[in-house]
């Protein structure tokens, strides 16, 4: 059975990193070479294609993390409403581990969103890690 989580940003309290920002015009080949190494790295068995169209959707927004001027990592967010989005995809290179972009990413994003007013921050499957996010939520059954 799968569990699914999101983040009440109100009990949050990150900053946005400063190697951060929503690209404008992203780039989608740049960001599916990311995607393909961080998949490759990651090992995984399985993937979801990242269908261009979804890095330039005027609901999705891509947040790009740089080491100097480089962009090593993304983040895909779906935002469905002024309250609520969605973290879609994160994707990182892994060319310097040191910038722990990881955990360090969702944070940022918590409070680029709740500077924008949202409210709940839908994180996908609640993965052990996600719960160390101040203001992690498992979302229960409907009644």
């Amino acid at each position: 059975m799968t569990i699914y989580a999101r983040i009440k940003l109100a009990e949050t309290d990150y900053t946005v990193l400063p190697n951060s920002e929503i690209i404008k015009n992203p780039d989608p080949e740049q960001l599916e070479n990311i995607y393909n190494t961080y998949c490759v790295v990651k090992k995984f068995r399985s993937v979801t294609p990242i269908f261009v169209e979804e890095y330039t959707h005027p609901d999705n927004d891509v947040i790009g993390y740089y080491d100097g001027k480089k962009l090593v990592a993304f983040s895909l967010m779906r935002r469905y409403n002024t309250k609520n989005v969605e973290a879609v995809q994160f994707a990182w290179d892994y060319e310097n581990p040191k910038l722990h972009l990881g955990i360090a990413s969702l944070r940022s994003e918590c409070a680029v969103y709740k500077n924008k007013g949202f409210e709940f921050l839908y994180l996908g499957e609640a993965h052990e890690y996600k719960r160390q996010i101040d203001g992690f939520e498992i979302l229960g059954p409907r009644t």
